[in-house]
């Protein structure tokens, strides 16, 4: 990959880097199988500002441009051989495990991406806009996005039952329990307080707070992606 990238502005430009990593990356890398996750959801939401479905559509595309960003900001500083950020950084350790399934890579990385990256796009949208998260129709708009990761989610999941139920019912079961840690659209549903959260903090009398408060939750979220990347067992052929 080229090791200065172009400038992501739009939706569209989001849209055409996570097509060139989809063509770069070996199709079983876990980075890959969540970015081949989060480029359906982002072709979803595209389609749907294109439909006029939210409120301000303006709003909404350039929070997904931030938000992508910091995903984006983690495969180009992986591939310049510097850190990850903290919540993805279990996700960038697994890539390479063969054990482990793609549906449990591009949950992990949704976890990252939306327990710990969106509250952040959130905030920064909210605050380049000039606007809060209290604003309508800011948290109206961000419910329906809720809509259209679910149904993405549940045709994730349902490509991987017909494999799940191939295999022996420990490992089954040891699965499963794995790859329950994460639901996206539960994770919005936190992802939205702690947006709300991290408003207060910023724009409270302690500076430090959202810093402190940023990190725990970038903590707290590497754990259940650690979980969530458990190695149970290969995936068995179709």
């Amino acid at each position: 990959m080229a090791t200065t990238e172009p400038l992501i502005t739009t939706i569209d430009d989001v849209i055409a880097r996570m097509e060139q990593i989809d063509t770069e990356l070996d199709p079983l890398d876990g980075v890959a199988c969540f970015n081949h996750m989060y480029l359906k959801v982002t072709k979803l939401v595209k389609e749907n500002i294109t439909a006029g479905t939210f409120g301000d559509s303006a709003f909404l595309e350039r929070m997904d441009v931030i938000f992508a960003g910091l995903y984006l900001r983690n495969i180009d500083a992986d591939n310049a051989g510097r850190p990850v950020d903290t919540a993805w950084a279990p996700l960038f350790a697994a890539r390479d495990n063969r054990i482990i399934w793609p549906l449990q890579f591009a949950l992990a990385g949704m976890n990252a991406h939306i327990n710990h990256d969106l509250p952040v796009a959130v905030v920064d949208t909210c605050a380049e806009r000039r606007t809060t998260p209290d604003t309508p129709p800011v948290h109206h708009d961000y419910e329906k996005v809720n809509d259209l990761l679910a149904s993405v989610e549940a045709e994730v999941r349902a490509e991987y039952e017909p494999r799940i139920a191939k295999l022996a019912t420990r490992d089954a079961e040891a699965l499963k329990h794995a790859i329950s840690a994460f639901s996206i659209s539960e994770a919005r549903e936190v992802a939205w307080r702690t947006a709300e959260e991290f408003w207060l903090e910023k724009h409270s009398l302690d500076p430090l707070a959202y810093r402190h408060h940023e990190a725990a939750v970038a903590r707290t979220v590497a754990g259940v992606s650690r979980g969530i990347l458990l190695p149970v067992v290969p995936m068995p052929p179709d």
